[in-house]
């Protein structure tokens, strides 16, 4: 019995019976070499010079090898052999020929086979078929997406790259044909299973914003507080939603999708968890802000994750799916939280917040792997570097510069605000979301006055209310996955080219439902009305809402194209901090104006920015070629679809500023030769005035001298 050990990795394999394999000849050097490696974990006697190990990625299957990396050895006594694993766990000789191995590291006139007949086995009788073994290579358990998001295989090593492996000209490592680890190779169904374990990521956040709600009774009575004071365990879980983004995004482009998931979802559930022991409303009102600001990184970045697995074509219902978590989860949490808490107490319910999420993160961060692509590429590049001693470098690397974390910070604190207050689609779309989302969450304070209060109901039985606003977003969900097809249409007649309005006919329907729903909600909600009838009221305000952010939020998306991350990340700060201002508030609205007055307002509000989505169907596409931001998206876009360009949005801000600058050149030299023709002509007619008054001098002369 044989132990069998790579001399590059140093590291025992297992141990095997003698097989006939081919015997190379080898330096003397490189058994040296062996030995040591074998002298770790094996007997001194035992001398097996395992050569390059495909299956176990041995570095000596680069492409092109440095010149310090190990060489092929060309004498060899009988007591070494040298042999390689195959996928099904056998060993066969190391005789092949590996076309992009550089010459001195491996020539097939330096091996020979041994004497004995039992050596005598050829490379190609022990080899196993080419495509059989990239098949196996290609399929990859579950598991090992998750644990090894590099993927360096022997296909991956033995890949001929651009470039020549240094400082000056790395090579450059993108994805393989049919990867495993590229997520937009991943089966169907498996894309849908992350899909829905995302969206219930999302939904156990926006759950725990506003289950919190059914134990504000308990809260009050056992705290000796004001409900304003609990009213802002709300308003603090939202503001970490506007706080979270600012810092998860940037993070997200260096560490990835997956860690980040991983730490962040943890810190949620480990302040849930808190909150149900909290001693003090104080500490309670603490812990919800740190868990909202931990708890935005799946809002974020799940749907960066669907981005990742699916084409633009065929994102349509997952993304209607994944939109919609968001928004039941606030519907549902208050049915769910107040019958908890009116059977077992505030702290039952956040236990239940604290289970939820943790059933999620262990989940999420067993089952979905990382799959944005730059940060699989990256890491890809450095185990290659590591292990071959070449320069690697991503793809999406070489495309731009290094940049450090402080400065990735920098550019995600402040660019989202320059794209909100420079232009005015960004503007008005984010006031107009940030009014619906705000109205949203006074629902949570103001459901209870009319129901409760009003009515009589119970904490259970009044969270049941919340059915009507549950029911009208899923009839919006569904109106969604209707209208998809018609958006799939006209990329299809338009072979792709499709003006960002197009997205906007369901916004349009949205934004009258709105008001509708609101107004009838607002009058109908006194105890003289049948419940059923505000209730109805408020299903239509929520089918109205979930179509005005689906359609607004695709708007922005194609709109800015490039520049779609820094634009949502405005678009999510401002309406955050709407959704926690608006609660604060209501208590005191609904004292001063009574229940239907004080419901208008927001119908009002409502109202106002009705024509928004009309304003921008009709004069956007003229808005966006004369906005900077908008107008270098379009062309980012046309080049993106010429020639497959990539361009960052570092550069296409600086070609946004270049933009700009020959916007404001043209117009100086137009001013410039407006003012000269206005001149040409002032002094055109100032020679003709001094011409006339020439000839009215003349002609008194004539008179005088008549």
């Amino acid at each position: 019995m044989a132990e069998y050990a790579c001399s590059c990795y140093h590291t025992p394999l297992r141990p095997l019976p003698p097989l006939p394999l081919t015997r190379l000849a080898g330096r003397d050097y490189a058994i040296k070499r062996a030995d040591k490696a074998i002298d770790r974990t094996t007997p001194k006697t035992t001398k097996v010079l395992l050569q390059p190990a495909v299956f176990h990625s041995c570095p000596c299957l680069g492409s092109v090898l440095s010149a310090n990396s190990f060489r092929v050895p060309t004498r060899l006594p009988p007591s070494a052999w040298a042999c390689q694993p195959t996928l099904d766990g056998r060993y066969s000789p190391w005789a092949p020929h590996f076309p992009n191995r550089a010459p001195s590291h491996h020539a097939m006139a330096d091996t020979r086979p041994a004497s004995s007949a039992a050596s005598s086995v050829t490379a190609t009788e022990a080899g196993v078929d080419s495509e059989s073994l990239r098949r196996k290579e290609m399929m990859l358990s579950n598991w090992e997406l998750v644990t090894d998001p590099a993927g360096v295989n022997s296909l991956v090593l033995n890949h001929t790259y651009q470039g020549r492996g240094t400082e000056e000209s790395p090579f450059i490592v993108d994805f393989l044909p049919d990867d495993p680890h590229n997520a937009k190779n991943y089966p169907r169904w498996k894309k849908w299973c992350f899909t829905m374990l995302q969206a219930f990521a999302c939904l156990a956040v926006a759950f725990a914003s506003s289950a919190y709600s059914g134990g504000v009774v308990d809260l009050i009575r056992e705290f000796h507080v004001t409900p304003e004071v609990t009213i802002l365990g709300i308003s603090l879980f939202v503001v970490g939603f506007a706080v979270g983004p600012l810092l998860w995004a940037p993070l997200s482009e260096f560490y990835g999708r997956q860690i980040l998931f991983f730490f962040t979802y943890f810190a949620l559930t480990a302040f849930n968890c808190g909150a149900v022991a909290a001693p003090s409303m104080t500490g309670l009102i603490v812990l919800r802000f740190f868990a909202g600001v931990f708890g935005s990184s799946p809002l974020t970045n799940s749907g960066g994750v669907l981005a990742d697995m699916f084409e633009a074509d065929e994102r349509g219902l997952a993304t209607a799916i994944f939109a919609a978590a968001p928004f039941l989860g606030p519907s549902i949490g208050p049915i769910a939280g107040g019958f908890l808490a009116q059977a077992a107490g505030w702290r039952w319910v956040a236990g239940l917040m604290a289970a939820f999420t943790g059933i999620l993160w262990i989940a999420v961060s067993l089952w979905v792997p990382e799959t944005y692509a730059p940060v699989l590429l990256r890491k890809r590049a450095d185990k290659l570097t590591k292990l071959t001693g070449n320069v690697y470098v991503s793809r999406m690397d070489s495309l731009q510069p290094k940049q450090t974390m402080m400065a990735r910070f920098k550019v995600s604190l402040s660019r989202p605000w320059v794209l909100l207050f420079r232009e005015p689609i960004v503007l008005l779309t984010t006031i107009y979301m940030a009014v619906v989302y705000g109205t949203m969450y006074m629902m949570f304070p103001a459901f209870p006055i009319v129901f409760q209060q009003g009515r009589g109901w119970s904490v259970g039985v009044g969270g049941l209310a919340f059915i009507g606003i549950t029911v009208g977003m899923s009839f919006s969900v569904v109106y969604a996955i209707f209208d998809n097809r018609r958006y799939a249409r006209l990329v299809k007649e338009c072979d792709g080219d499709v003006p960002p309005e197009a997205r906007l006919p369901p916004a349009i329907i949205g934004s009258a439902l709105l008001p509708i729903g609101l107004f009838w909600f607002a009058w109908t909600n006194g105890p003289e009305v049948h419940f059923i009838v505000p209730i109805i009221g408020s299903g239509v305000f929520a089918a109205g809402l979930v179509l005005v952010f689906l359609s607004l939020l695709n708007y922005l998306i194609d709109s800015y194209v490039v520049f779609a991350a820094s634009v949502l990340a405005a678009n999510s700060v401002l309406r955050s901090l709407f959704g926690a201002a608006f609660p604060l508030f209501t208590s005191q609205m609904y004292k001063s104006l009574g229940i239907h007055w004080a419901s208008s307002v927001p119908a009002f509000l409502a109202l106002a920015c009705l024509p928004f989505p009309f304003l921008f169907w009709k004069y956007g596409a003229s808005i966006r070629t004369k906005c900077k931001y908008a107008a270098e998206a379009a062309e980012v876009l046309r080049r993106m679809r010429a020639s497959n360009e990539i361009v960052n949005e570092d550069e296409a801000v600086e070609e946004a500023d270049e933009l700009e600058r020959r916007w404001t050149l043209e117009r100086r030299q137009t001013r410039r030769q407006s003012e000269a023709r206005r001149n040409s002509h002032a002094t055109e007619g100032s020679h003709a005035q001094m011409q006339v008054m020439e000839l009215d001098e003349k002609g008194k002369m004539v008179k005088e001298q008549s």
